[in-house]
This record gives C-alpha cells, structure tokens and sequence, in this order.
C-alpha cells in the first residue's frame, strides 16, 4: 500500500490550558528498523490529559507535546527487521514504550507517551515494535483505546504483589477511567465490590456493572465508617485510590489490617499533594501504581478474552478528531462514567 505522505496532529502550542492545543500538518516518516507505523483509530483521554495541558503535571513534558497516552490502532507499515507484526494487525501501544516487563526506571518514564514523550492524538505514528500488544478480538478500536493507561492501571493495583481473591473486599472510588476498570477486574476475580461516587444515578451504572455495595459520599461523607459496617468491622482487602490527600486518610481508615491502598490518582482538589505526586511518580508502597508493563498487558488480556461480558469497556461519550477539545471540556466537567474517547480514523 501507499503510506500516507502526511499527518494530521494536535500539539501543544503553550501550556496553561487544553484551549492552547492546535492541529498541524506534518510529514509521514517511513519506519525505521524495528519500528511500526500504525494508523490510529481511536485515543481515550485521562485526568493526566488535563494536568500535562495545563502545565501542572509531575515530570517535565516534551516541547510543544503531542498529547495523549492511550490509542489502538491498525498496523500498515513495518520496519526492516520487524517479525512479530503483520500489516492489519490491531494493536495499542503500551503507556511507557519501553516498559517490557518488571519494574520501571526513570529511563523508562521518559518514554510514557503524552508527557516526557509526544503521544498519540494523531492520525499516524511510528512506535517500537516491542511497545505493542494486540486487540482484544471482541473490541472496537474505541473499546481498545480504554486500555492502555486506565484498565492496566487497575489490573495491576489489583494483580500485583498481592493479586486480587475470590471473595475479596475491593473499595474503588469514583466512577472515573480507572475506577470502572477497577470494579470490572475485581468482579470478573469473584471479589466483592464497594463503590463510591458523587451521584446516584452514576452509582447505579456502578450496579449494574456489578458493584454489592454503593455509598454516595455526598450523603454519606464518613463513608469509611459505612464500609467499616459493610464489612463487620475488618475493612476491605483493597482500595483502588484515586483522590489523593483529599481520601487517603478514610481510605487507609477503610483497609483491613495487611490491606492493600494502591495509590494511583490525586483527582481530589487539595492543593497539598507533593507526598501523593512523590507515590505514585516513584511507585512506592503504600503502593504507588505507575501503569504497567506490556507483559502484564498481555496478561490483561488473556483475563478479558476470558470474562468478555464482564469486562467490556464502560464508554462515556465518543467525540470526532475535530472536536478534541469538547472531548476534553467533557473529561473536565466529570460528568462522565467510564471513558472519554476519540475517534481519529
């Protein structure tokens, strides 16, 4: 086939605000050895979206950044040397590039797409061949793109150093990306599902996806104390931690003794969260969740190839290439469940 001689691409132009990002036309490189280029189809958005547009993010990004971490995409030109991967094949890109397998490193950190490298709101783009995992067959590309930071991010709090059991207690909060995934993963292990949020009606999407219990912290605002009740006194097994020092406290309150509270967000609006930027930057224990490597993707996927039903992608809103930042204004406005998507191809 004839590869594309030019690009569409949103970038950056100055940091303060998603208002500031802009498309450009740029040219198509053909891929280098051991590189793909892949056409993107879809790219979901994340809270970090907002933080590395309005300048506040924890690392120092790229100049004049591509945004975006998170797309699938379809396979249409390979490099010199490149075995794995065959024109047509559907694939997403993991977070960090070069985060194979195990730990991170710094080195590493600098290839996490969005931010220290420039990300995917694009319609072409070259990756290592090393950075890809295939599709979930039963997946739209716009499920696919869900997956990458979210449903990785919450695999991996929940099957790390201490996989989640049947039977389990698992607390997530919020109805965001992660959260979503969180409590699709935990009922697809058997666990028991306690849910909180802001709003009723996005508690009975949490329900119907298969939560036990749901706690409006609006109404409830010591809800560490309801999921003590919940749970005869002895906490839950794990929190999936989104909000940061705004929740850490009451999520610590909530674990039972030898819990797990995988910090992995600081959506909460306390300005004071340099210890929470430090947790999860560094991925330290209590445990710092810093997404995960394309082994465990491979795994995530086995685990979602096998509960198909229970772990489809929870999609909030799909907005066109064009409208990327109404998809952002969306994200921003956090009326939405689940994920916010676009739609590039």
């Amino acid at each position: 086939m004839t590869l594309p001689a030019t690009t569409r691409q949103y970038q950056l132009t100055k940091a303060g605000s998603y208002k500031n990002l802009q498309i450009k036309e740029v040219p198509v490189n053909p891929p280098k050895p051991h590189d793909v280029l892949v056409k993107v189809h879809a790219v979901s958005l994340q809270y970090r979206d907002l933080l590395v547009a309005s300048g506040t993010y924890l690392a120092p990004c790229a100049d004049q950044v591509i945004p975006c971490s998170d797309m699938a995409g379809e396979v249409i030109a390979l490099g010199e040397g490149v075995q794995d991967w065959k024109i047509g094949d559907r694939v997403c890109a993991n977070f960090s590039t070069d985060h194979i397998y195990g730990d991170s490193t710094f080195a590493i950190q600098q290839t996490s797409l969005g931010g220290q490298a420039h990300g995917v709101l694009t319609q072409y783009r070259t990756f290592p061949a090393h950075s890809l995992v295939k599709v979930p067959e039963h997946y739209s590309y716009e499920e696919a793109s869900t997956l990458p930071c979210a449903a990785l991010t919450a695999y991996n709090a929940l099957h790390g150093p201490t996989p989640v059991k049947a039977g389990d207690y698992v607390l997530v909060l919020g109805t965001g990306g992660v959260s979503i995934w969180g409590l699709q993963i935990a009922v697809a292990a058997g666990a028991i599902v306690i849910a909180t949020s802001s709003s009723d009606e996005k508690l009975a999407i949490a329900t119907k996806l298969g939560a036990k219990h749901v706690i409006n912290y609006n109404k409830t605002p010591n809800w560490d104390q309801e999921i003590l009740k919940i749970t005869n006194g002895a906490g839950v097994d794990h929190v999936i931690e989104v909000g940061g020092q705004g929740t850490l406290s009451r999520s610590l309150n909530s674990a039972r003794v030898g819990g797990s509270v995988h910090v992995i967000g600081f959506v909460s609006q306390d300005k004071n969260n340099f210890e929470m930027v430090m947790i999860i930057g560094k991925a330290i224990a209590l445990r710092g969740v810093l997404i995960g490597s394309v082994a465990q993707f491979r795994d995530m996927n086995r685990l979602i190839a096998a509960n198909p039903e229970k772990t489809r992608p929870v999609i909030d809103k799909v907005f066109s290439f064009d409208k990327a930042l109404d998809a952002y204004a969306h994200l921003e406005s956090q009326k939405h469940v689940g994920k916010v998507v676009i739609k590039v191809a």
